[in-house]
């Protein structure tokens, strides 16, 4: 029966990663410590593969529909793999497992979920309707950033948060997406959030593997329901009642964050 509490969770996750671009390490990762019991380490390391699969085949359904801005995707990367692997040279010096890194990452985790949940409420509530596609001539334009040091430095910013935490890829890449590159179309921006999660989450995963930090079976699992969820919320990412959506998430995920940090 767990089992398929597994797989249900892992389905509910990744519509909701393909609909709004959020969620894998922000709901995941809540889900594996409050309602399965799952250590914060292991919860990390585990949903850090489960994001990078579940992104992967959401990548591909938005690869398809050509959404994904492949500029941006590099020029985030540029920051946020090479932080990812110091971030993990440091947790190898240490130890994952250790309480006082124990106690980092539950408090680190629910801090980024309150400004996940916090950026997303801004989004839901105040942010400004972009525009559903852009011209061909405009492309250029659209992916070209506000200073081009500023995405590899926010990169940089979000791949130690994720490495740590498994957060940050998501509401906070969709809010650092938003102000970068304002002209680029809500669709563009899911999808470019989406795709460049993979690479960060994949490097990050494998290196907590390395440390014992994921467990295959129940990654599997998850990955059985929700590489169809992403799918569908692929499909449906244009369709969406986005305010309402995000305004639901953002409650959820500033719960988890008092509980962690507060623990």
């Amino acid at each position: 029966m767990q089992e398929l509490s597994f797989v249900f969770a892992g389905f509910v996750v990744g519509t909701v990663v393909g609909l709004t671009g959020v969620g894998g390490g922000s709901l995941m990762t809540p889900i594996l410590v409050f309602f399965f019991g799952v250590k914060p380490y292991m919860a990390v390391g585990t949903d850090l593969l489960f994001a990078a699969f579940t992104k992967m085949g959401g990548t591909v359904a938005l690869t398809r529909a050509r959404l994904v801005p492949w500029r941006v995707v590099g020029q985030l990367s540029l920051g946020s793999i090479p932080a990812a692997l110091a971030t993990l040279y440091f947790l190898k010096q240490v130890g994952p497992a250790q309480a006082g890194v124990q106690s980092l990452m539950t408090h680190t985790l629910g801090a980024a979920l309150l400004l996940t949940a916090a950026a997303t409420l801004y989004k839901a509530v105040r942010g400004k309707r972009l525009p559903r596609s852009v011209a061909p001539q405009d492309e250029a334009a659209a992916t070209r950033a506000r200073h081009p040091l500023l995405p590899p430095l926010f990169g940089a910013i979000i791949g130690v948060l994720v490495t740590l935490t498994s957060v940050g890829a998501g509401a906070i890449g969709v809010s650092v997406l938003l102000i970068l590159f304002p002209l680029l179309p809500l669709p563009r921006i899911v999808a470019a959030d989406i795709a460049y999660a993979v690479p960060l989450t994949l490097v990050a995963g494998l290196g907590h593997a390395s440390l014992g930090s994921v467990d295959w079976h129940l990654l599997a699992l998850l990955l059985v329901g929700s590489l169809p969820g992403i799918a569908l919320g692929a499909r449906l990412v244009s369709r969406a009642p986005e305010r309402l959506v995000r305004s639901l998430l953002s409650l959820l995920l500033a719960w988890a964050g008092t509980k962690l940090v507060f623990a």
